[in-house]
């Protein structure tokens, strides 16, 4: 924990001595707002058994690869799911019976709103559906911090591609280079340095520190609050 405090600590002044200004803060979903692991995962094996498929999933092996697709999690974790488009429509409707197992992160409302309070934009970048965020979203009462709201759509790419990440900026009329990306995982730092962006690392979420270092994000967060003093410099 320390070396990831002096690691931040380091990145602010480097980030200073750009002088660059930050106008727009765009999220990621689980593993950085939404700590949603257990309703993932009972939700995963519920759509499994439903489907008849079966599988042993290491739950340690499934945490550490939240936010990838569903097709690679099964072929990471050798799970023969035929129809994947399929088992993610079973996956959904089961997801809101075990919601009252996820929870928000400390501090994500304080954060928030400190960004809205400083006409800092802020929006959302997430793999999910776009029904799906749209319904967690409101079903979390975040839905009036957020001028946009981005899940999986037809005819976008999905993160780690930029195009999502692009396609907010140019929403908001808001450059890259004014922009910066938090998620937790490979993928937001990916998609936030492919796009122009500044990224930053919640470390607090479904990846290892190891993972993230390996990404080198121009930030490292041990909580979502110390974006506060990022924002400000």
């Amino acid at each position: 924990m320390l070396i990831i405090v002096i690691f931040v600590i380091i990145n602010i002044y480097f980030f200073m001595q750009n002088q660059m200004t930050i106008k727009h803060v765009c999220f990621d979903l689980d593993g950085t707002l939404i700590n949603s692991f257990d309703t993932i995962l009972e939700s995963t094996l519920k759509a499994l058994d439903h489907l008849e498929i079966e599988n042993s999933i290491d739950e340690k092996e499934f945490y550490n690869r939240i936010g990838l697709h569903f097709e690679d999690i099964f072929n990471e974790l050798n799970v023969s799911v035929p129809d994947v488009e399929h088992f993610i429509k079973v996956f959904k409707g089961y997801y809101f019976d075990f919601i009252d197992k996820s929870e928000m992160y400390p501090n994500v409302i304080e954060t928030i709103k400190y960004l809205n309070e400083n006409n800092i934009s802020v929006t959302l970048l997430t793999t999910k559906a776009q029904d799906q965020a749209d319904k967690i979203i409101d079903l979390f009462g975040l839905r009036p911090y957020f001028k946009f709201v981005m899940g999986r759509r037809v005819g976008l790419e999905i993160k780690p591609s930029p195009e999502p990440l692009l396609f907010i900026c140019n929403d908001l009329k808001i450059l890259p280079e004014n922009t910066l990306m938090v998620g937790d995982s490979e993928l937001d730092i990916r998609c936030g340095k492919s796009a122009g962006t500044y990224t930053a690392a919640a470390a607090y979420g479904y990846r290892s520190e190891e993972v993230i270092a390996a990404e080198n994000p121009d930030f490292t967060l041990s909580n979502i609050k110390e974006l506060i003093a990022i924002v400000k410099v």
